[in-house]
């Protein structure tokens, strides 16, 4: 393995990451925003609350690390995405910071109408970000991003494979909060929440696997390099993805909460991987090679060192804190 591989599988691993981590907490927006009116969704919002509330600032640490180690050790390719994909990042960007600011000015309204107006800016971001962030990963996977940064600002992003990648990714997110969030009602005997948690998920779950696999007819024409990829190396990650998402289905239809989140992270983990294994060795999509994309040799060396550090100084307290807000204790809080 090159050096610049082994910088991209570190990277990659954060991608994934933050799609699982993240994703869960982005998904919670679809649930608030369906949960009904003011009385009727109240138990269902204070439960979004009470789960992404200690977590979802640590979980953008992914992407702060993606976007470090992406400028660093591939600059060009970073600047031609950013240039090119400058509109749904931003649009990203906005939604990222509305819907941290809107989660945290909800809590202190001081009027119903203030609350509910945080509380769609909430929802409709949570939404919104992983639509763009989707949009952006069909881009480069189609093909659409110049290795110089000349590409369209519009078509680039708006062509079948982006559409589908960001549809793909709402879809993702929701199911996993709503396997989540089923789990964390069950576990505080809020047994009717979880009852309806229940059939929504799984709703979301059937939906979002059917459009993943509708996804790969127009992926064939739009994006030939990723289909052969998916259809070729990546196919056994695609499977994988189909029967984690089967058995997530089957243990929440049969009120196996606890157990379902193990699946459901399989399933989410296996669609962003089949997709970075499905491009490869392309870092941008028949424009850029990874190993002709990368910086210094010595940079490259100082990122795989860096990633090393944080395993051993990152990784241990978020998996404290992630198994500290899973834990019965703090459900029934």
């Amino acid at each position: 393995m090159s050096l610049e591989v082994a910088v991209a599988a570190a990277l990659f691993v954060g991608v994934v990451a933050y799609a699982v981590f993240g994703g869960a907490d982005f998904g919670s927006g679809f649930f608030d925003l369906t949960a009904g009116d003011a009385r009727r969704g109240a138990e269902l919002r204070t439960l979004v609350d009470h789960s992404i509330g200690p977590v979802w600032e640590a979980n953008h640490v992914w992407l702060i690390y993606v976007l470090v180690i992406w400028w660093t050790a591939f600059p060009e390719s970073f600047a031609a995405a950013m240039t090119t994909l400058v509109v749904p990042l931003l649009l990203a960007l906005l939604g990222i910071v509305l819907r941290g600011a809107s989660f945290a000015f909800r809590k202190f309204s001081a009027t119903l109408g203030q609350a509910r107006l945080f509380g769609v800016l909430f929802a409709a971001s949570s939404i919104l970000t992983p639509f763009f962030l989707g949009t952006v990963a069909g881009a480069i996977a189609s093909g659409r991003v110049p290795a110089d940064g000349s590409g369209d600002r519009w078509s680039s992003w708006i062509n079948p494979t982006s559409l589908f990648g960001g549809a793909i990714a709402v879809g993702t997110c929701a199911f996993l909060a709503g396997v989540f969030l089923a789990a964390d009602a069950s576990r505080g005997d809020r047994q009717q929440l979880a009852e309806v948690l229940r059939v929504r998920a799984v709703a979301v779950g059937a939906v979002t696997g059917a459009v993943v696999l509708g996804a790969l007819v127009p992926i064939l024409d739009d994006a030939p390099t990723l289909s052969d990829g998916l259809t070729g190396r990546a196919a056994p990650l695609v499977v994988l993805s189909a029967l984690a998402g089967a058995a997530t289905l089957w243990l929440v239809w049969t009120r196996r909460y606890a157990a379902a989140r193990w699946p459901a992270v399989v399933a989410v983990a296996s669609v962003v991987s089949g997709w970075g294994v499905g491009q490869y060795p392309w870092l941008l999509v028949d424009e850029t090679r990874i190993v002709d994309a990368g910086g210094a040799e010595a940079t490259l060396q100082a990122l795989l060192v860096a990633v090393g550090l944080a395993a051993v100084v990152v990784v241990p307290p978020l998996v404290y804190l992630f198994r500290l807000t899973q834990s019965e204790e703090w459900s029934r809080h």
